[in-house]
């Protein structure tokens, strides 16, 4: 978590990020790499009341502050900011997403991937085949390929499009990327579950 800014920057991060009275269930790790889907069925629905709360009274301001604090950036505030972005669609965000989610370490990416994806238009799958025709041939680093492409996959389903299609191809990118490549399938399924969480949570949220 950020350490160098205190004040009014802390008190959005407890706001928003942390979000409980104990660190030890903060927000964010709810939201890494999807535990949310592991609670029982009441904690996740009070998680997801909470969230849609949350994501439809943060600002615009508050919310870019958490994506782009200026020094310090941290991956908890960024994932975060990224959900809560996704669950209202702040689709005014898109530009600053994409550019985050093509040159940010590991874990925000998920968020990044999961908004683009609820964003839901051709222009987020563009992105996320850009993302995935520039990163994929790198064999070497591993982000969060596999959220990308869940996310492009569950758009080319929503869209009638088949943009996933060129990296799934025998012997392609994405089977060259990795000696044990993540499932498309289980992919796209828990992206898929996670864009109904959001929908949960903007509906409990109202």
């Amino acid at each position: 978590m950020t350490q160098t800014t205190g004040g009014p920057y802390r008190e959005l991060i407890d706001r928003y990020v942390i979000a409980t009275p104990a660190p030890d269930s903060a927000r964010y790790l709810r939201l890494l790499d999807g535990a949310l889907l592991q609670s029982p069925d009441r904690e996740q629905a009070e998680f997801l009341r909470a969230l849609g709360r949350d994501a439809r009274q943060i600002t615009d301001a508050d919310l870019r502050r958490l994506l782009l604090p200026g020094s310090d950036p941290n991956w908890r505030e960024r994932l975060t900011a990224a959900w809560l972005a996704a669950t209202d669609r702040r689709v005014q965000f898109r530009e600053i997403l994409a550019g985050l989610l093509n040159s940010d370490f590991t874990y925000a990416g998920q968020g990044y991937a999961l908004a683009l994806t609820r964003f839901g238009q051709p222009e987020d799958a563009d992105i996320l085949g850009a993302y995935l025709d520039r990163h994929l041939p790198q064999t070497h680093s591993y982000h969060d390929h596999d959220w990308v492409l869940g996310g492009l996959l569950h758009l080319d389903e929503a869209l009638g499009t088949i943009q996933a299609g060129r990296f799934l191809v025998p012997g392609g990118p994405w089977s060259r990327h990795s000696s044990f490549p993540s499932d498309p399938v289980d992919c796209r399924a828990r992206i898929a579950a996670l864009i109904r969480c959001a929908d949960r949570a903007m509906a409990a949220g109202a």
